[in-house]
């Protein structure tokens, strides 16, 4: 039972990282147009989240009528 598990362990561990290395080879394919407009839009909505504010406004039902 435990050799399965190790077993199940290190196949899910190498698909992670073949997966992460396929990752990585599509992203080196890119050319350097690509990779700046991905890192520019990433940097806006780093931005966009920074500046946001939420806010909360209390909800009344307008059916209740004392």
């Amino acid at each position: 039972m435990e050799q399965k598990e190790k077993d199940i362990d290190r196949n899910s561990t190498s698909d992670f990282e073949k997966a992460e290395l396929d990752l990585l080879r599509n992203a080196l394919k890119k050319s350097y147009t690509e990779r700046f407009f991905v890192m520019t839009s990433l940097m806006k909505l780093d931005s966009m989240f920074r500046n946001a504010k939420i806010s909360h406004q209390v909800y009344f039902k307008a059916d209740k009528v004392s």
